[in-house]
């Protein structure tokens, strides 16, 4: 783990355990010296909590534990990590075609519903980091461009009118085709992650199924740990 990463956890470790009563954290300086690293190693983790949004830096005053940090989830990956403007998306394919049996029980749809597949890559800092698969029903969806699918995806769901719940996603390690080794210009044997979530809306729908290969992935959980479900656990062992 590089120095700026292992930074990067340690504090919002201990800011998810409110170490930083004030809700300042220490200056550089001191953050510095406590990591036994450069100003600029700890510049640059400052800088990856505040892309992600868990603090505030006021010039000259320092850094500040965002209000509404702990209303959110806290799971940071190498995209949501990426400030919106260094990532960009290239749609390799958009076709429509009648649901599998699969399709259908995924979306709950009728068997030979149309159904949108697109192929795209997920670039971050210009290096190809995803390549991702993902299905939509048409009948929710009739005008998917290649403009939605190279932007936001969410930001194209949500203008038109259905709202987003909530999405589930699975993780496992995986084998790059040779196609894929091409697309990613890696060698052989290189490392990588599949990643499948299914994305659902307010009425409890599944509106998109996707499926990511991912190389260089990395992944930040924060869990607050279930004492009421770890007792749980202890007693169905007893």
């Amino acid at each position: 783990m590089q120095k700026r990463d292992f930074i990067v956890e340690d504090l919002l470790s201990k800011i998810y355990q409110h170490q930083f009563a004030s809700g300042k954290l220490p200056d550089q300086r001191r953050l510095a010296k406590t990591y036994h690293v450069s100003r600029y190693t700890v510049q640059a983790a400052l800088k990856a909590l505040q892309e992600i949004g868990v603090i505030t830096v006021v010039q000259g005053s320092g850094s500040f534990v965002a209000d509404d940090l702990y209303r959110k989830q806290m799971i940071f990956n190498s995209l949501t990590r990426t400030p919106y403007e260094r990532i960009t998306s290239k749609m390799l394919s958009l076709v429509q075609a009648p649901a599998t049996e699969e399709e259908a029980r995924i979306f709950q749809v009728a068997k030979r519903e149309l159904i949108w597949t697109f192929e795209r890559l997920r670039i971050v800092n210009y290096k190809i980091e995803q390549i991702e698969v993902s299905k939509l029903p048409v009948s929710l969806f009739p005008d998917l461009s290649q403009q939605a699918v190279e932007s936001s995806i969410q930001a194209y769901v949500e203008e038109t009118g259905l709202r987003i719940s909530h999405s589930i996603s699975s993780y496992s390690p995986t084998v790059l085709t040779r196609d894929e080794e091409r697309i990613f210009q890696c060698k052989r044997g290189q490392p990588a992650m599949a990643i499948t979530t299914r994305s659902f809306s307010e009425s409890g729908r599944v509106y998109e199924y996707t499926t990511i290969k991912a190389i260089d992935y990395h992944v930040t959980y924060i869990t607050p740990f279930d004492r009421q479900q770890f007792q749980l656990r202890k007693k169905s062992h007893q």
